[in-house]
């Protein structure tokens, strides 16, 4: 089923003409009319979300991961967190087949939960993934002194900025090509890495001098520190996870989304799931907890990586130099996929008025270019603040970004669950939709709690030692009272309220074609 959503915004029958969006009280705000031409097909977005959530985070942190809570803590945590992330998902791919716009879930927090919500999810999410340029190019140019220690990095930080822009700068057609094959490289990594870690695991291909199952029974193992270190773990593997809610996004330029996107949405869960839940698992197996290099979680070294030591161990010597251009190619395709993605959530602020017009303007080839232009220049200014100072502003910046795509989860999980109501309140039955979530009330609510629960532990330890570390408090809490601010002067400002259910936009067809009143 096509949402009446891709050609023409939703227009409630009772609002005057001219009546600016958000001002009148039983008025929803403005759905953003969306003009981008639909070339991404389903390949496209299954690599997409993937290129956005296999990382660094497997690559070089999963290590840490094992070494802090132990095999079966990082195994566990991983699991608890990869549930949420399918809850996410499924909620996410109702609402993007519904409604499939560039806007994604800043858009339907505004048409669901309440319009200030959105804005400020919106705002905080651009700002964000502007901000994880900089870091991936800062990461990127450490990356490359492996090979040209010689070399200023800021030259290649330069020349990977501006081939960044160049593949979003033409076609989405483009990047999401290019996207497809950066992340295929990745993809093809982690299968070689668990087959290799397979046959070492069964005797094949000979292990590391203390690998085996008998890891799991080492020292403290299975699971070492306790609950502290087992939500530690957890907070880590959910920033890993960062990045497949960019499928929603995407959606906005998919073709066939009723098809597409269920597609991808299946596809990209198990895989990522799969990837990480049985690398750790095999790193865990031949790589014993206690190896210190393990808490080693530094991209400028890796060698160290658990990839890299599992490699080497199978009598590959060029494990650390494979590795390096596999980091390499990670961080690119995570920095192009964050400058897309940030450059589409700022044309959707801009087409339903919660930003300035001219960021809404498309090129011939579909591309919101101005949207771009910002969304570089940000991203470059923010990676100029790691180079000079003592990096504080950085690390605040960094900080900020991490909180958002917590916040954006929620906003997920939150405008799922009131989705939902808002349509049996209208009269709707489940069964008019094209894609349903099966986990629907489980999924938005376990999802939204785990959310909170993450947020608040980010530096739960902190609060144990005031005001000794105040500072540190401020530093990682940074981005809860900046978004708190941009929600509350908006509805301040626009004198917005929850959105009614009654209130909520659906124009939504029965499947005997049919619309309800």
């Amino acid at each position: 089923m096509t949402s009446p959503y891709e050609v023409h915004p939703s227009v409630k029958p009772d609002a005057k003409p001219g009546a600016k969006p958000g001002n009148h009280p039983h008025q929803h705000p403005t759905v953003e009319h969306d003009d981008l031409q639909r070339k991404l097909g389903a390949r496209h977005l299954t690599m997409i979300a993937i290129g956005g959530a296999v990382g660094t985070g497997l690559f070089v942190a999963s290590g840490a991961s094992i070494a802090q809570s132990g095999p079966g803590g990082a195994l566990l945590a991983y699991c608890v967190i990869g549930l949420m992330v399918y809850c996410l998902m499924t909620s996410l791919g109702e609402l993007a087949v519904h409604m499939p716009v560039a806007g994604s879930f800043v858009t339907y927090s505004a048409l669901y939960v309440e319009e200030g919500f959105g804005f400020a999810l919106g705002w905080n999410y651009w700002f964000s993934l502007a901000v994880t340029i900089a870091v991936e190019l800062t990461a990127a140019q450490l990356v490359m002194q492996y090979w040209f220690p010689d070399i200023p990095g800021v030259v290649w930080s330069a020349g990977f900025l501006f081939l960044m822009f160049v593949l979003n700068a033409f076609s989405v057609r483009g990047f999401g090509e290019a996207e497809y094959w950066f992340a295929l490289i990745k993809v093809v990594t982690v299968v070689i890495f668990l087959i290799v870690g397979v046959l070492m695991i069964v005797g094949i291909l000979r292990g590391g001098p203390q690998s085996g199952w008998q890891n799991f029974t080492l020292g403290d193992a299975p699971f070492v520190g306790g609950v502290p270190a087992l939500f530690a773990v957890a907070m880590i593997a959910g920033f890993s996870f960062q990045g497949t809610e960019t499928v929603g996004v995407a959606a906005g330029e998919a073709a066939d989304p009723a098809r597409t996107i269920p597609r991808a949405i299946r596809q990209t869960f198990w895989r990522i799931l799969l990837f990480y839940v049985i690398a750790i698992l095999i790193i865990g197996v031949l790589i014993p907890y206690t190896d210190p290099n393990l808490l080693r979680n530094d991209v400028t070294d890796i060698g160290v990586s658990p990839f890299a030591l599992v490699f080497r161990h199978a009598g590959l010597a060029f494990a650390a130099g494979l590795m390096n251009a596999v980091v390499l190619t990670a961080l690119l395709s995570a920095g192009t996929s964050s400058m897309y993605v940030s450059t589409r959530i700022l044309y959707g602020l801009a087409v339903s008025g919660r930003a300035p017009r001219a960021l809404g303007k498309l090129t011939r080839a579909g591309v919101p270019l101005n949207a771009l232009y910002v969304t570089t220049g940000i991203g470059a200014l923010c990676f100029f603040s790691s180079l000079f100072g003592d990096k504080t502003v950085y690390l605040w910046l960094l900080n900020t970004s991490a909180m958002t795509g917590f916040f954006a989860w929620f906003g997920i999980a939150i405008s799922h669950y009131r989705f939902r109501r808002g349509l049996i309140a209208q009269g709707y039955q489940v069964t008019d939709l094209a894609y349903r979530s099966p986990l629907y009330p489980f999924g938005p609510v376990f999802a939204g709690i785990l959310c909170i629960v993450i947020v608040a532990g980010q530096n739960y330890q902190a609060f144990t030692d005031l005001p000794n570390r105040w500072q540190e408090l401020v530093a990682t809490y940074i981005g809860v009272p900046m978004f708190a601010a941009l929600w509350l002067g908006y509805r301040l400002v626009k004198k917005t309220r929850l959105i009614a259910y009654e209130d909520m936009p659906f124009d939504l067809p029965r499947r005997d074609g049919a619309k309800r009143d």
